[in-house]
């Protein structure tokens, strides 16, 4: 168990200190480092709690800004996720398994040992939970601690999440979560109407994988029922009928932490800052943005197919290549390849680059953080889902919000360099998209202004933390 120096001065000891906890994997963390910074503005203290595996590369990864974070009240804590430390992390039954089995007992000898050591200065009074750590929940409700639960995936992943047991009681899930029937399906009329592809954890991997996490969150969905808040980074305009559906979810988003900031904050990897001085050298709206998260991976074909078709639309592209892609995949660029426009990063600063005037269009996984992050910022999507809730984020983006355009795969399940080529053309030259584009952002962002109405809920959510 690891816990940063923290301050235990008399100052604090009046400060509500909430403890939130991320489900460990990359977009989790970032999305709840975002939401713990709007904590600490508010004047609440945060105890941040990371796995032992995240928390070093997460304090590596922006060595530098340790001291002011502690000064904004956020303070970090890990403890072991159960894997040892050269295991793979990207193996989720492997890592909802160790979670599962490890995690929870870790949790609350914690809880114990920061009341223990610091008395009632840091006691905590709230526990926000990931909603894929539910079990957390039960937890804090044992401990008599006050309790929240964030998602961070979009409110209809939520609601599908929630509503397990309705699915197999209706037909459309079997025991083990797999699509007994190929096709569409509703939750209720109040709902959209959406397909069997889109069941997010039967899209994780092969059937021992989806069956773990169905079973993962089956054991612990119904501890949400525990919470006294639900939060979503969501906003009404984007997903009307499933907060219509599950009113008790508010939506308070969405928050992405500041683009003006030196890093990018919730981060395992260093970004590459030198991407933002070659954006400055671009001419506005030229560039083409391509990041698929931390877990995407392509085969060699794949990747040789997108590295042509990158080059063939002869525009400016920004591509990040993670490290560990050619480690584990022995990816190699094509012979033939040259990208004298583009520049390749092992991971950007996703914030301040799609903030930037020279972006034109973002070819995305599709992850929720990317999407509002994109919608935000007005970006048109190319849209190239990998798994689990990107399948359906790609369906809200193309078919329900209709800013951005997917991409068809060949008899192989390749997609070509040059559908590749084409989509960006056809995207870039289509104006209603833009247009669209541009009128949810202003739409999106007025949620957050003062008095909208996302601003409204997670100031009440802050008094009631506060009371």
């Amino acid at each position: 168990m690891n816990i940063t120096a923290r301050k235990t001065t008399s100052e604090m000891s009046n400060i509500p200190t909430v403890l939130v906890l991320p489900f460990p994997a990359q977009g989790h963390v970032n999305s709840f480092m975002n939401f713990s910074r709007k904590l600490a503005e508010n004047g609440l203290k945060i105890i941040f709690v990371n796995s032992e595996f995240n928390h070093k590369r997460m304090m590596a990864s922006w060595e530098e800004s340790k001291d002011s974070l502690v000064e904004s009240n956020i303070e970090f804590v890990s403890i072991p996720d159960g894997l040892g430390p050269e295991e793979d992390r990207s193996d989720s039954k492997k890592l909802i398994v160790a979670v599962s089995r490890s995690m929870p007992a870790m949790l609350e000898k914690l809880i114990g040992d920061v009341v223990c050591v610091n008395g009632n200065c840091s006691r905590i009074s709230c526990i926000v939970a990931d909603v894929s750590m539910g079990w957390a929940l039960e937890i804090a409700s044992k401990l008599g601690i006050r309790r929240a639960a964030l998602s961070t995936y979009c409110a209809t992943m939520f609601a599908l999440q929630y509503s397990l047991r309705r699915m197999v009681d209706d037909g459309i899930i079997d025991c083990n979560g797999m699509p007994i029937q190929k096709g569409p399906f509703q939750l209720s009329p109040s709902m959209p109407i959406m397909h069997t592809d889109q069941i997010f954890w039967s899209k994780v991997g092969d059937f021992d994988c989806g069956k773990a996490g169905f079973d993962y969150m089956k054991r612990f969905t119904q501890a949400f029922d525990l919470a006294e808040w639900w939060l979503c980074n969501t906003t009404y305009e984007l997903e009307p009928k499933s907060l219509s559906f599950l009113p008790k979810l508010l939506p308070i988003g969405p928050y992405m932490g500041s683009s003006h900031s030196t890093r990018s904050l919730g981060q395992l990897w260093e970004e590459d800052l030198s991407c933002l001085n070659w954006l400055d050298q671009q001419p506005p709206c030229s560039v083409i943005y391509a990041a698929f998260g931390s877990f995407t991976l392509f085969n060699s074909n794949q990747f040789k197919e997108l590295a042509l078709g990158l080059e063939f639309t002869n525009r400016p592209f920004l591509w990040v290549v993670r490290s560990d892609v050619n480690n584990s995949t022995k990816n190699e660029y094509p012979d033939e390849w040259h990208a004298n426009l583009g520049k390749i990063v092992g991971w950007a600063p996703q914030k301040q680059v799609l903030s930037h005037p020279a972006i034109a269009c973002f070819i995305s996984h599709c992850g929720w953080n990317s999407t509002i992050e994109g919608l935000c910022n007005g970006v048109p999507f190319l849209c190239w889902p990998y798994f689990a809730d990107q399948i359906y984020n790609k369906h809200l983006i193309c078919e329900e919000l209709k800013v951005g355009l997917g991409f068809d795969s060949d008899e192989k399940g390749i997609v070509s360099s040059g559908e590749i080529k084409k989509k960006v053309e056809k995207l870039i030259n289509d104006e209603n998209i833009k247009a669209r584009s541009m009128k949810l952002k202003e739409m999106l962002l007025s949620n957050i202004a003062e008095g909208g109405r996302s601003s409204e809920n997670f100031k009440k959510f802050v008094k009631w933390l506060k009371e």
